[in-house]
């Protein structure tokens, strides 16, 4: 899939998302997603991804997998230069503060999210570096 035929494709499932209270069809039907607003890090522009997460207590995990590509999603580069963002679930939003899990937390983390989605996996096996588990943590202010 190109890079354009993604793009379109985050676009249909972020407006079902919006249009639907949180529920999307298709190949994301029973997936728990997530709508993750960043800051661009080098345009400063706003993008908004639907994402897979986890919970975890109060907190959110995403995963910076990018399917397998030889790149980080850019998704996770804006929220290393801007980590306050806003995630919406159904037809609630609020701010969230980014922060990359290291060490034993990242591998919970990683091996509770491999129980649900072993293809995780895979996509770690295409790539030469360690996919980022990303926490998101509620906050009292916006980005």
């Amino acid at each position: 899939m190109s890079n354009e035929q993604r793009r379109q494709l985050n676009q249909a499932i972020v407006a079902e998302f919006r249009a639907n209270a949180g529920v999307v069809g298709g190949q994301f039907a029973n997936i728990p997603l997530l709508l993750l607003t960043t800051t661009g890090a080098r345009t400063g522009a706003a993008f908004t991804w639907p994402l897979a997460y986890q919970r975890d207590g109060d907190r959110v995990v995403v995963f910076a997998a990018n399917g397998g590509r030889e790149n980080r999603p850019g998704w996770y580069h804006n929220l290393v230069a801007h980590p306050e963002t806003i995630v919406e679930f159904g037809n609630e939003s609020w701010p969230v503060i980014a922060s990359v899990a290291e060490g034993a937390e990242r591998q919970q983390l990683w091996e509770r999210q491999l129980v649900v989605a072993p293809f995780l996996a895979d996509f770690q096996a295409k790539v030469s570096w360690e996919i980022p588990v990303v926490i998101l943590t509620r906050s009292n202010g916006t980005s």
